[in-house]
């Protein structure tokens, strides 16, 4: 035990500090294989990673804020970080990324980096970065006249008509799973709508950018361009998009993986990504920012260190050694120099998006909101509302979600 603690030199065996880290999901898991160059860089310091399901993390983390039994840094969800900055649970990071020569806050992706500040102030760090874009399959793009993606809106509908015209009847030139309120999210960015007004104390899904978005992604369902069904109604992603029976989806990267390792080896040159289409064309439309972060925990005893952790895990070669044994995108420019990612068409579609992604409200009610959006899109492609009747719901129940929001904000401006 002495001789496996010992400080190279000293008389004196050194004292390691422990620094427990929370990893999530299936990045929990594979961050272990990071530790050892970490602990061989840091002989002083040792890391112990739990690993937390993403199904239990959200509640595992408020109890242990509540019961003082948080670690000394965190892997943050990026939705959940207003959460744990209003709870006081985070330490801002300004001032040691300010004086950090590892971490460059201009090497991160704008928008990426952009999900851990609330408040003027940073929480977290990026670690890895995500967004979605569109997955299409270029041979039946051809066949129906278009060797390229589109990259307006108009072009879009135009080359998912021209597809409806030589797809069999039962095939749909997109699919759009009715469940997932992300794309209706995604085009109301690009039509420049604020989701909520008033500092984000009520919403505003019936502002004339929202409508106009929201319109644009009802006519997909309303021409035929995508089927009416929701995820538990589509059957295996997969087969049916080597079957042709849509040829294309928008999706993350995860999907890179999947597609190379489910679609038959005569059609891996056939499918292709490309950044979303925006409405003007041009640049890549805005899509979503998404990803997980890292934070220090503001009552940890080892905040110095755990920050020494968060440098590493943040640098550009740590995040191409990460990419590689977990296919997460790198949230930093430099490190998609690695040959891995600069040599991968697919994967370079991802990195055009990221230039030109937004995170979604930064409360901690939006995942509330989320879903209500995503119940409200599925009612009127479904023929039991109206789109009037949907907004105007969906105002009033964002509304009612963030009352809680407007009485806080209201004592802290009258300072009771």
């Amino acid at each position: 035990m002495l001789l496996a603690c010992s400080c190279s030199g000293d008389a004196e065996p050194c004292r390691r500090t422990t620094l427990e880290f929370w990893g999530l999901g299936r990045e929990g898991e594979l961050v272990r294989e990071l530790v050892p160059e970490f602990e061989r860089r840091h002989p002083d310091l040792r890391v112990r990673v739990q690993q937390i399901p993403w199904s239990a993390a959200h509640e595992k983390l408020l109890t242990a804020f509540a019961g003082g039994a948080l670690p000394d840094a965190i892997q943050v969800g990026s939705t959940w970080i207003p959460e744990l900055v209003a709870l006081g649970a985070l330490e801002p990071l300004d001032a040691r990324i300010e004086a950090s020569t590892a971490v460059r806050a201009d090497d991160f992706f704008e928008g990426v980096l952009e999900m851990g500040v609330v408040g003027g102030a940073t929480w977290a760090v990026p670690w890895y970065a995500d967004t979605r874009l569109l997955f299409y399959r270029r041979d039946l793009f051809e066949e129906a006249g278009w060797t390229r993606a589109p990259r307006s809106w108009s072009e879009w509908r135009e080359s998912l008509a021209d597809l409806r015209r030589v797809l069999p009847a039962a095939s749909h030139p997109i699919l759009l799973p009715l469940t997932e309120w992300e794309l209706p999210v995604v085009l109301a960015f690009q039509r420049g709508a604020e989701l909520l007004r008033d500092g984000d104390r009520y919403g505003n899904f019936t502002s004339p950018a929202f409508r106009a978005a929201f319109d644009f992604y009802l006519g997909f369902f309303r021409d035929g361009l995508a089927p009416r069904r929701g995820a538990a109604e589509i059957g295996n992603l997969y087969q049916d998009f080597a079957a042709g029976s849509f040829a294309s989806f928008v999706s993350g990267p995860w999907n890179l993986g999947e597609l190379a390792r489910r679609l038959p080896p005569e059609l891996q040159d056939r499918w292709a990504t490309a950044p979303l289409p925006s409405p003007e064309g041009g640049a890549p439309g805005v899509s979503l920012a998404g990803g997980a972060g890292l934070g220090i925990v503001a009552s940890s005893p080892h905040r110095d260190a755990a920050w020494r952790w968060i440098e590493f895990l943040a640098s550009p070669e740590q995040q191409a050694a990460f990419h590689a044994i977990s296919g997460d995108l790198p949230a930093r420019r430099s490190a998609w120099r690695d040959s891995r990612l600069a040599e991968s068409p697919h994967a370079q579609a991802f990195r055009a998006q990221l230039e030109n992604v937004r995170p979604t409200p930064k409360v901690p009610e939006w995942e509330r909101i989320a879903t209500r959006i995503a119940r409200h899109a599925e009612a009127v492609v479904r023929g039991s509302e109206s789109a009037d009747e949907a907004l105007r719901a969906l105002d009033r129940e964002a509304d009612q979600v963030l009352e809680k929001r407007r009485w806080l904000l209201r004592r802290e401006t009258s300072g009771e």
